[in-house]
């Protein structure tokens, strides 16, 4: 675990904020010279707190207006390697997560589509005809109050 002072919080909380925003402007806010600024953000990215930038893609500016997240029991895990599964479930586009997971359900997914017909051609065409997949349990998104933000 890396030592980390007040601004180097800062810092990630500025750029969970706005991953764009330039060394030399977190400088500024946080009274650094920009080459220092850059030196912190490097040394929290070589320490892995942090490992990639993010693009915040609308779904729904894009067309896809419903979001539904799934749970899944696995029918046969003896028979169906989770490993498959995790392949065959990761290849189709509109499952945007996967997650494995203890309890009622082996994973769950977030899943993306443009509408409920949509989603239900995705469930019945693509999730249903996975390797292992039983039973299935879906919530609709209605709506989304808090986004993921820094620990």
């Amino acid at each position: 675990m890396i030592e980390m002072d007040e601004i180097d919080r800062g810092l990630l909380r500025a750029l969970a904020q706005d991953a764009g925003a330039s060394a030399g402007a977190l400088g500024r806010k946080f009274g650094l010279s920009q080459p220092a600024a850059w030196r912190r953000i490097k040394r929290l990215r070589e320490a892995g707190v942090f490992t990639r930038v993010k693009l915040d893609l609308d779904r729904e500016a894009l067309g896809f207006g419903v979001t539904v997240f799934l749970g899944i029991k696995l029918a046969t895990k003896g028979r169906v390697s989770l490993e498959d599964f995790e392949r065959a479930v990761s290849a189709i586009p509109e499952v945007q997560t996967v997650e494995h997971v203890l309890g009622l359900y082996d994973y769950r997914l977030r899943v993306v589509a443009r509408d409920i017909p949509d989603f239900e051609r995705v469930l019945r065409r693509r999730i249903m005809t996975l390797p292992g997949v039983g039973n299935v349990e879906a919530n609709v998104l209605l709506s989304e109050e808090r986004l993921p933000g820094p620990l």
